[in-house]
């Protein structure tokens, strides 16, 4: 009747032991390895065309890229005496402008994945310790931030490495210091993303921000004054020359930047000085080490609280405006009246653009990254002035304008790749509240292609037309240009509005790895074949380089037609799938 006690010790032990439970860091790295590779196979079955496109043109890009690199390394290490110096050098500039580009970039992406995006909010909700989603949001933004730098130089450092004729153990050497190359910046980005978001809304911050902005602007200025440019440069020896130039680059050499020792480093271990190179490895890896450590262990605590100060921060600390006011009275936003002059725009429409803006406003990362792009190449279109008056034969003109106007497309090609595409994946599951309004998707999608394109055209226009006018070109040419530019704004824009409706993702928050799918890579790479070809039928038309007019008029006919195919055929097939779309 009565059970017997049994001790816990006397109990038999099972016939297997249980695993010990996994680390919810290694948990999160392994899912999302899992989901990526699945998505990286699932490509294959999506369209095998497609597939065999991108990847055509990702190896060429690694086969021209090479070429170029090898050429133009061969070509500077055959000046007598100051090849290795110019070789040298130019690395040490690469490597210093990489790493500020880098620590910009992982700012940005940084930002973005640890205080606006979805899956960190839920991992916040899990019996999960911070300092876990802190290093997983770490590592994901360190490769997100980093993989387009080791696609830019695998080419030039296999380049370097034939032209020098290194040994084999140089490639894994390299690719070892690179791997601790890129953990600095995302480290310092985190950082500063941390710091930005914590104190973002204190008045003292913003203040010591744009004392700190004015202070770089001064400093440039003085800078500039007390380094003007000597506009007999190049008259002079070849020698002198070649020192002022040196010169202006010395600022990269300076020794406590990590892209000194990388570079100091790689460039020790190619001439056979094992113990230098081996020197500089180790000051990068102490480094790396020692900062790594300290955002690994001790950043959680401090990304938690921010992330607590951000979710809990209003939007802008004002009323919600009346209807009254949202609808154009005294209180109305600047975008409301704006849009209100506009009255051959539907009401719907106005509606819908003043909510696109203000939410690209309100994305810190997306018009920081805008202005970063679009700021680099308006930096180096106003520098043209600084050589413009060497350019005499109308060649030079010409390939120095067709130059421009590529840097240019290529710029808008990253833009509408980066911007534009995810637009219609970001409305995310609202799509069917939108569906349901008597505008109808198909107004929605018109209403993004246009807008994207008359705001993009603002400053594409504007860069060509300057570069053009620093270029002392007549205004037949900068019309010329203008025209050009123009037509390759809408079909760009159309290209990537209408791929971003045929690939949509609508379960994904972060525009990166919207992006970063089958659709942004499909767009990007089309995107740049038609650049290409557009500027070759352009070079062979109107640049001076033919002067038959027949040629050149067909030429400009061929380029018409095919940025219209370009820019019409994928706008239309997405307006074709919206009317039958589900969401």
């Amino acid at each position: 009747m009565f059970k017997k006690r049994v001790r816990l010790g006397d109990m038999p032990e099972p016939a297997f032991k249980s695993k010990p439970p996994l680390s919810a860091l290694w948990l999160l790295l392994r899912i999302n390895a899992l989901h990526s590779w699945r998505r990286l196979v699932s490509i294959r079955s999506q369209s095998r065309l497609l597939t065999t496109i991108i990847a055509l043109f990702v190896s060429g890009y690694l086969v021209l890229a090479f070429e170029l690199f090898y050429h133009g390394m061969e070509f500077v290490a055959k000046f007598p005496g100051l090849g290795s110096v110019l070789m040298e050098r130019l690395f040490y500039t690469l490597f210093a402008f990489l790493f500020a580009l880098l620590l910009l970039s992982n700012l940005i992406i940084s930002y973005t994945n640890l205080f606006r995006n979805r899956e960190t909010s839920f991992l916040l909700t899990l019996p999960i310790h911070t300092q876990d989603i802190f290093r997983w949001k770490f590592i994901e933004s360190v490769i997100l931030s980093s993989w387009a730098f080791l696609f830019l130089i695998s080419p030039l450092l296999a380049a370097f490495g034939l032209v020098r004729g290194v040994a084999w153990h140089f490639y894994p050497f390299t690719v070892f210091l690179i791997g601790l190359f890129v953990i600095l910046p995302g480290v310092f980005g985190s950082a500063l993303a941390i710091a930005i978001g914590r104190h973002l809304d204190r008045k003292s911050f913003q203040v010591v921000l744009l004392v700190l902005a004015l202070a770089l602007l001064a400093f440039v200025a003085f800078w500039w004054k007390t380094n003007p440019v000597d506009d007999d440069l190049l008259d002079k020896r070849t020698l002198e020359a070649l020192d002022r130039l040196l010169a202006k680059t010395r600022f990269t050499m300076f020794p406590f930047l990590p892209s000194y020792w990388l570079s100091t480093s790689v460039l020790q271990w190619a001439e056979g000085i094992v113990n230098g190179s081996l020197f500089f490895a180790l000051v990068l890896l102490s480094h790396t080490l020692f900062f790594g450590g300290i955002a690994l262990t001790r950043f959680g605590s401090l990304f938690y609280d921010t992330a607590s100060a951000v979710q809990s921060r209003g939007s802008d600390g004002r009323r919600f405006k009346s209807s009254a006011q949202a609808n154009g009275g005294a209180g109305a936003g600047i975008l409301e009246r704006l849009f209100d002059k506009m009255s051959f725009l539907t009401p719907d429409v106005r509606a819908l653009a003043v909510k696109d803006m203000r939410m690209f406003w309100r994305d810190t990362t997306q018009w920081g990254q805008s202005v970063m792009f679009f700021g680099l190449l308006g930096a180096y279109v106003i520098n043209l002035r600084n050589f413009t008056h060497q350019l005499t034969s109308p060649f030079w003109v010409n390939a120095v304008a067709f130059l421009n106007l590529g840097a240019c497309a290529f710029n808008l090609a990253s833009v509408t790749t980066r911007f534009v595409f995810p637009q219609f994946s970001l409305e995310g599951r609202r799509l069917w509240i939108i569906g349901m309004a008597p505008m109808g998707l198909d107004c929605v999608v018109k209403t993004k292609f246009w807008l994207a394109g008359i705001l993009s055209l603002f400053i594409t226009l504007a860069l060509v037309t300057l570069s053009c006018y620093l270029l002392n070109m007549p205004w037949s040419d900068v019309v010329f240009f203008g025209a050009v530019v123009t037509v390759m704004t809408f079909a760009l824009n159309g290209l990537a509005v209408g791929l971003g409706v045929l690939f949509p993702n609508l379960k994904e928050t972060n525009p990166n790895k919207i992006v970063s799918g089958f659709g942004g890579t499909l767009c990007f790479v089309l995107s740049s074949i038609y650049i290409i070809t557009s500027l070759s039928l352009l070079v062979m038309g109107g640049g001076g380089f033919h002067g038959h007019l027949v040629w050149a008029f067909l030429c400009i006919v061929l380029f018409v037609i095919l940025s219209f195919f370009i820019g019409w055929v994928p706008l239309k097939l997405a307006l074709a799938r919206v009317r039958t779309f589900e969401a």
